[in-house]
C-alpha cells in the first residue's frame, strides 16, 4: 500500500487493530463519513448489529432495511441519533428534487439518508438500507493520535461491507481481502496468548 492509501478519507474503513484500547472498538470495521484534521472525523461502525428490528425502531423505513433488519451500534457518540445509509436504486425514472435532497452521496451509489423526512416517497429511490444509532467521532488530531499508535488500519471499502450479512465476520473478512501481513492479522485467535 502507498502512503496515500493510508490516509483516512470519507468513504474508507477504519479497521480496529489487536491494539486498541477501547472495548467500543474491538474488532470494529468503521465507515467514515467525513474527516478534516482540523475539524475532526466521523463514522458508523459496520459490524456491530442489536437485536432491534428497523421495523420497530424507526416508522416507515423497515421495508428496505437490508438484511439481517436489525439496527446496528454506530459508535459511542449521539447513541440516540439514527443515521441511515443506502444504495441508490438504478431506476429510469426521474427523482424529485426534493427525494434527492434527502439522500447525501457518500461512494459509488451509497447515500447518506435524512431518517426525519417522509420515507415513502423516499424508499423507491433507495435498493437497500442500513440504520445505525450513534456514530463514532474524533475531535481535531484525535484520529491523527490514534493511527500514530497504532490503533487503526486505513483500507478502503467496498460498497458490500456496508450491507455485509454476516456482520461477525466482516473484521476477518476486509483484512484477508488486503493480503499481505493482513491476512495473517484476520486469522490471529481473539486472544494471541491462546495460541
Amino acid at each position: 500500500m502507498t502512503d496515500a492509501a493510508l490516509r483516512p478519507a470519507a468513504g474508507r474503513l477504519l479497521v480496529a487493530t489487536p491494539v486498541i484500547d477501547d472495548p467500543n472498538f474491538e474488532r470494529t470495521v468503521v465507515l467514515l463519513f467525513e474527516h478534516d484534521d482540523a475539524i475532526g472525523s466521523a463514522g458508523v461502525v459496520l459490524n456491530r448489529p442489536t437485536d432491534v428490528p428497523v421495523i420497530d425502531a424507526i416508522d416507515g423505513w423497515g421495508d428496505s432495511a437490508a438484511a439481517p433488519g436489525v439496527v446496528f451500534v454506530g459508535g459511542p457518540v449521539a447513541d440516540t441519533a439514527a443515521i441511515g445509509v443506502a444504495r441508490r436504486a438504478r431506476t429510469t425514472g426521474e427523482v424529485a428534487p426534493w427525494v434527492r435532497g434527502a439522500m447525501q452521496d457518500l461512494f459509488d451509489d451509497l447515500v447518506v439518508v435524512d431518517l426525519a423526512v417522509d420515507a415513502a416517497p423516499v424508499l423507491p429511490a433507495l435498493d437497500e438500507l442500513r440504520i445505525w444509532t450513534g456514530y463514532a467521532g474524533w475531535g481535531p488530531g484525535q484520529l491523527r493520535g490514534e493511527l500514530e499508535a497504532g490503533a487503526w488500519w486505513v483500507v478502503d471499502a467496498d460498497p458490500a461491507d456496508v450491507f455485509c450479512r454476516d456482520p461477525a465476520g466482516l473484521w476477518r473478512a476486509v483484512l484477508t481481502r488486503q493480503g499481505g501481513r493482513f491476512r495473517m492479522w484476520a486469522h490471529a485467535p481473539d486472544d494471541p496468548q491462546v495460541n
